[in-house]
């Protein structure tokens, strides 16, 4: 009962979250009907829109109808994690979901669901049927996906989505000797060929337990790429390739740090690359993989204005950790990271929040107040030598120290304004580089600071040797079994 109140309360903010800067269409899913494994107020990003003007546009989208395409194209995907829209950045969509689903989920689910609806199922019932010229295929097990994916496909075109990033690293999930799940460029019968699709394979979450058992350290951690399930290559238009500085033949041999950074590269420059179209990101599940590159996304462009543009650095943090992760993992996993947070009272905007007031104010205060059954702490829980918020260095124009990062890497490389490396640096006094922080840094330094706060007040925060690099990805593994931010090492 109190974890549904939790859950109840996170999603209320998220919706206040993104009414601050959005018209949204809500598609109820209270129970599970429309998908279990997703938020139950799954939100549609309609028109960015200020409270002043929301009434004076008109959305352009028939949220009845997409609802429908919705219902309908459920079943094509693992674990029915249906083409989902989460960021709208100049009036497209960038998406989640999981990867095709394979003939033995399908057949499941299909039998699943018209067995327990007393064979009354209508997900198949449609007002059109599928172009013939939709398969290449017509036989047995052919048609139903055709049919499947083919209301995937209406979906994906009705969301103006031209995009599909890959990130398994295998053409087909297999286990014990059977094809569980599928992926766009295995499917044989070119289905998505209308689809510019792009294959980055990325390691999934049973490589991060190295990860965790190098407490943390990303740098020189590299995939085993010889495994015999690894099959998928790194496939990426020509286009999209050229304008970007990176060795792509090289991808074997970089590092969790290098690795994450060019791939964030590529999804901005890919967004950035088309005025109409969007973006789908998907792995297997789309629990793990999916939320991390979801997630710097979205922290990367609110950091250079494009998008959440109201919200603050604690609230932006809140709610691509409280939606992107929270809401669309898995559900009833205790031992989750991300539940081991919200089962602590849900401290972390409160937290977060009260930390920034501290810093500015330079209050010492230590006491501790209790607001909205939610406990706060006082000044800066996480004591980090030497350090202050990143938008006091700006104000002050001292230098950000690279010790314990300093998010030079997202700043530099992920902005939407420059794909250029980062400038190198000047060296200060004592030898170590201070880049002076850009505006866009101030704001994922301050992100960044108040994710240590929070974190180190409910979980804890192992101490390590300071890091060379700084940067983002860190800060999303202890909530979703992606990567985790460390108060040392970061990888966006």
């Amino acid at each position: 009962f109190h974890m549904c109140i939790t859950v109840e309360a996170i999603e209320k903010r998220c919706l206040e979250l993104f009414a601050r800067d959005y018209k949204y269409s809500v598609i109820h899913n209270p129970s599970g009907e429309v998908c279990g494994h997703y938020p139950r107020q799954i939100v549609f990003l309609e028109y960015e829109s200020t409270e002043v003007d929301r009434e004076r546009f008109e959305s352009t989208v028939q949220i009845t109808k997409l609802q429908d395409l919705v219902n309908r194209s459920k079943l094509a995907r693992c674990r029915g994690r249906f083409v989902c829209p989460v960021i709208l950045y100049n009036g497209k969509h960038i998406c989640r979901s999981s990867t095709l689903a394979g003939w033995g989920e399908l057949y499941g689910r299909t039998g699943y669901n018209y067995i327990f609806s007393g064979g009354s199922d209508d997900t198949w019932t449609e007002s059109e049927e599928v172009p013939e010229d939709d398969s290449a295929v017509r036989n047995g097990d052919s048609q139903l996906f055709d049919k499947v994916r083919g209301h995937d496909i209406k979906l994906l075109r009705y969301l103006s989505v031209r995009y599909i990033c890959d990130l398994m690293v295998e053409n087909k999930k297999v286990k014990f000797g059977l094809n569980v799940t599928s992926s766009e460029k295995a499917d044989k019968a070119q289905r998505y060929a209308d689809f510019t699709l792009i294959s980055v394979p990325y390691p999934g979450c049973e490589f991060f337990k190295d990860y965790k058992d190098r407490d943390y350290t990303a740098e020189g951690l590299v995939f085993n790429w010889n495994q015999d399930y690894v099959d998928a290559p790194l496939t990426i238009p020509a286009c999209f390739t050229q304008n970007l500085n990176i060795d792509w033949t090289q991808y074997q041999s970089w590092d969790l740090v290098e690795q994450t950074q060019n791939y964030l590269k590529l999804l901005l420059h890919i967004i950035n690359s088309d005025d109409e179209s969007g973006l789908l990101v998907h792995c297997i599940s789309g629990w793990d993989r999916t939320p991390l590159f979801v997630s710097l996304l979205r922290l990367s462009l609110w950091a250079d204005g494009a998008v959440h543009s109201s919200l603050e650095p604690a609230e932006i943090l809140y709610l691509t950790i409280a939606y992107d992760w929270f809401l669309f993992g898995r559900k009833g996993t205790t031992s989750s990271p991300q539940m081991v947070v919200w089962n602590k009272q849900n401290p972390l905007e409160e937290c977060a929040s009260h930390q920034l007031n501290e810093a500015r104010s330079s209050s010492s205060s230590s006491s501790n107040q209790s607001e909205h059954g939610v406990t706060r702490t006082g000044s800066s829980p996480l004591a980090v030598p030497g350090r202050r918020l990143a938008v006091d260095y700006a104000r002050s124009g001292s230098s950000v120290s690279t010790d314990y990062g300093s998010w030079q890497i997202v700043s530099g490389c992920g902005s939407i304004h420059d794909h250029a490396h980062f400038p190198p640096p000047d060296e200060g006094p004592s030898g170590r580089m201070c880049p002076l922080p850009s505006e866009r840094q101030a704001r994922l330094e301050a992100v960044r600071e108040v994710f240590l706060a929070a974190y180190s007040s409910t979980v804890g925060l192992k101490s390590t040797a300071p890091s060379p690099s700084g940067a983002i990805s860190g800060l999303l593994e202890q909530f979703a079994r992606g990567v985790g931010l460390r108060g040392t090492n970061a990888i966006v």
